[in-house]
């Protein structure tokens, strides 16, 4: 995972990110992915996916590709991998390749989403307020029982998993990151003490 441009000084859990007012986050239109490939390659090192590869995994899953747009003005984007079983589990044992992932590892529309793989950030200024908006987009149905994992690979991409709550992992995958969603943590249990609190189920709604 890589992501570049754009500062992310406060700290928040990812499900629990504001909704910028001002960045407006859609999924991506096919017209649109050729602008968000050069976007990647400009402000993403080490970036080697082009639009006709961006295309194709688009053309599997539209969900899987957002744009950040303020003002009418494209300012970012992000893109996604869904993650059935055989994927989870071929991303923690490091047989999967991100840089061109096979379909039959992806979910389908009829398959449950097992684990997201936050496949890219491309921000520039403000647009990284739409981060909030797309962790809403996770939130749907389809994605809210996956847990996210990433690989940062720039100082700004890191910056960002540890302001958000997501932590290294141990697995056989390379400097792997996992966020685990909030319904899926057990509580934490205080001797003498009755804490109530709303639960962050709520958040998935």
């Amino acid at each position: 995972m890589a992501m570049e441009r754009g500062s992310f000084a406060a700290r928040h859990d990812f499900d629990a990110l504001p909704l910028s007012e001002n960045v407006d986050v859609r999924c991506a239109q096919f017209s649109e992915i050729a602008e968000l490939s050069q976007m990647a390659h400009r402000l993403v090192p080490g970036v080697r996916i082009g639009t006709a590869e961006l295309a194709h995994y688009f053309s599997f899953d539209p969900e899987s590709i957002l744009t950040f747009k303020r003002k009418g003005d494209l300012v970012g984007g992000m893109a996604f991998l869904f993650l059935n079983e055989r994927g989870h589990d071929a991303l923690l044992l490091d047989e999967i390749c991100l840089t061109a992932p096979e379909t039959h590892y992806l979910a389908s529309a009829n398959e449950e989403v097992a684990a997201i793989y936050l496949w890219a950030i491309a921000a520039t200024g403000r647009g990284i307020a739409g981060l909030g908006k797309a962790a809403a987009h996770l939130r749907q149905l389809r994605f809210r029982n996956a847990d996210c994992y990433a690989q940062p690979s720039t100082v700004a991409g890191r910056d960002i998993m540890k302001a958000t709550g997501f932590a290294p992992i141990p697995s056989f995958q390379p400097d792997l990151w996992c966020y685990e969603r909030p319904w899926h943590r057990q509580p934490l249990r205080m001797p003498g003490a009755i804490i109530q609190a709303r639960s962050f189920a709520d958040a998935r709604y």
